[in-house]
Parts: C-alpha cells; sequence; structure tokens
C-alpha cells in the first residue's frame, strides 16, 4: 500500500516517489532506489529554472504465464510543476513514449510486451529516468509548497 512521506526541504520544488506492489498470482512488481527528492533551483538570469534528471529508480518485475505490460500512474493532490518518466532500458518487453505524471490520471502503459514464461529468464527490470520541470510563472515551493507524488507502477496481463 501507499505510504506517505513527511520531509522538510526547501528547494523549488520537492517531489517523492513511493512505489507500491501488486501481485496478481505468479506476477509481481518492485521498485528499487527508494524515495527520490528532486530539487530545482539552478536557473540562468533570463530563462525559465533548469529542469533536474534522475536516474536512480529500476523497477524489477517476473514474468507470468501470460503477456504483460507495467503501468504507471500518479497522485499529487495540488500539483503545481512537471513530472515526467520514461524508461530508458529494460531487459524484457518494450518501453513505450515518456509519459507526463499528472494528478489523478489514469494508469499509463509504459512497458508493453512482457513475454509470458517460458522461454528466457522469468525476471526482469528496467531503468526509469524522471524529469522534474518548473516555469518562473509556476511560481516555487518556497512560497507554494511542495509537490509530493505518490507514483503507483503495476504490472498486469496485457
Amino acid at each position: 500500500m501507499p505510504r506517505f512521506l513527511h520531509s522538510r526541504i526547501v528547494p523549488i520544488i520537492l517531489l517523492l516517489f513511493l512505489g507500491t506492489v501488486e501481485e496478481l498470482a505468479s506476477q509481481s512488481i518492485t521498485l528499487q532506489g527508494g524515495n527520490q527528492t528532486l530539487g530545482i533551483t539552478t536557473g540562468l538570469a533570463g530563462s525559465e529554472p533548469v529542469a533536474v534528471i534522475n536516474t536512480a529508480s529500476s523497477i524489477d518485475f517476473t514474468k507470468a504465464n501470460v503477456i504483460q505490460k507495467v503501468t504507471v500512474q500518479t497522485s499529487c493532490l495540488g500539483q503545481r510543476f512537471g513530472l515526467k518518466v520514461v524508461v530508458t532500458s529494460t531487459t524484457l518487453g518494450t518501453p513505450a513514449a515518456e509519459v507526463t505524471l499528472t494528478n489523478g490520471m489514469p494508469a499509463t502503459d509504459l512497458v508493453t510486451g512482457v513475454p509470458k514464461r517460458p522461454p528466457g529468464p522469468n525476471n526482469g527490470s528496467c531503468s526509469l529516468l524522471y524529469t522534474a520541470s518548473a516555469t518562473f510563472a509556476q511560481g516555487n515551493s518556497a512560497e507554494l509548497g511542495n509537490d509530493v507524488h505518490t507514483v503507483t507502477y503495476t504490472i498486469l496481463a496485457q
């Protein structure tokens, strides 16, 4: 089940990530890398703040007796800033396009075509790349508060 974390940081934006584990029959998925914090604190005079990229997370999953996919969605009440995720590499399946994470969004495909077992390895993994962004017009978390995301990854039959 998702857990909520409380943290006190004063960068322009604070984003925390929690992975959840969904288990359906022999399917399982686990987020590796723990909770991530992305702080946008740099900008050049006359331009927008510099986006922050984080590659410290990955997903491990097991194959089942059906073709599967991995989906992603987020919950972030009062979301003010941008957040995207993309799979940079995967050992099984096909990465989908970059996903813009928006509060209340439906689950969106992140990896498709994970083959059923057998043949081949029963476990797969994929590396994640998060991009956090903000504009000057959106404000900053020091004035408006932090964005706190609960990001949910699910593996299910395709």
